[in-house]
């Protein structure tokens, strides 16, 4: 069967419970095939993980520290090292493992401390 990736959903929301996101870069967001400008990439870091995962035969699982990318329609300029705050997110769980996630959001919000 073909496609089937199609028909998964990634629940953003229940996955981002718990967890704290710190911005570790930014860069363009281009096209892969053509080039064109579509955004920021905002470069992030799990800095906080109090996610259940479940336990499996006594392993400790955690995201902590674990890096992702968020891919922004815009551009937006984060400072390094904020607590970031992304909407509007839509994930996918991609890879030969399926341990990769893409994620595109609407916009981030960052908070200064």
């Amino acid at each position: 069967m073909k496609k089937l990736n199609m028909f998964t959903t990634f629940d953003w929301n229940s996955f981002a419970k718990g967890k704290r996101f710190v911005s570790i870069g930014k860069s363009e967001w281009k096209n892969f095939d053509t080039g064109e400008h579509l955004g920021t990439k905002i470069e992030a870091v799990i800095a906080k993980d109090d996610t259940d995962y479940g336990n499996q035969n006594g392993e400790v699982v955690t995201n902590l520290y674990e890096k992702l990318t968020f891919k922004v329609p815009q551009d937006i300029d984060v400072p390094l090292n904020v607590e970031i705050h992304p909407k509007n997110v839509v994930a996918t769980v991609y890879g030969d493992y399926r341990n990769q996630l893409s994620c595109t959001a609407e916009s981030i919000e960052f908070s200064v401390k």
